[in-house]
């Protein structure tokens, strides 16, 4: 009799754990930048942040083939705000000057428009094949997106949090390198 009370009793622990276990799987807990392929199966790549709410991405311009940064900050109501444009060469495809409210200054050779207030939901960004070669800047260091993402693959970027299980399914850029 004990022994049957003491299976029943074990059997309903391992149903409650399993029910809390996919419980605790589904509740969005980590806020992340998201890069979700679009019209693709592959798997999202994703960088866990706390603190540091900013990043930059960086690639190599198809035209003039130097490099471009754009810098975002994350706002607390988990916008993409880009804040500043770094880049080496007025070629086709880059700005010649700043909008209304914005700074653009030339320092080193290189052209800077600054006060940048533009606020995104998200961004779309295709994954370069030949040149681009695009990064992600985070807490200064560069994580090479091709390493998480196939080149030629187009995104979605954006500020979410994800589940443990969207975590675990997805790739962590910071483990990348």
């Amino acid at each position: 009799m004990k022994n049957k009370k003491l299976v029943h009793l074990t059997i309903i622990l391992v149903i409650c754990f399993v029910i809390a276990i996919t419980f605790l799987a589904g509740i969005p807990l980590q806020q992340t930048i998201v890069f979700e392929p679009n019209h693709s199966n592959q798997k999202l790549a994703f960088i866990p942040i706390k603190d540091e709410k900013q990043f930059k991405i960086k690639y190599t311009h198809s035209i003039h083939l130097s490099d471009v940064i754009e810098s975002y900050h994350i706002t607390p109501r988990q916008l993409i705000r880009q804040v500043e444009l770094e880049y080496e060469d007025f070629s086709i495809g880059m700005p010649s000057n700043a909008e209304e409210g914005e700074t653009f200054e030339q320092k080193s050779g290189k052209y800077y428009i600054r006060n940048m207030k533009r606020i995104f939901p998200y961004f779309y960004l295709r994954i370069g094949q030949v040149r681009a070669n695009h990064r992600v800047i985070y807490k200064n260091t560069e994580y090479t997106l091709s390493h998480s993402i196939k080149p030629g693959t187009s995104v979605k970027v954006e500020i979410r949090k994800l589940t443990l299980l969207e975590q675990w399914k997805g790739v962590n850029i910071l483990e990348s390198l």
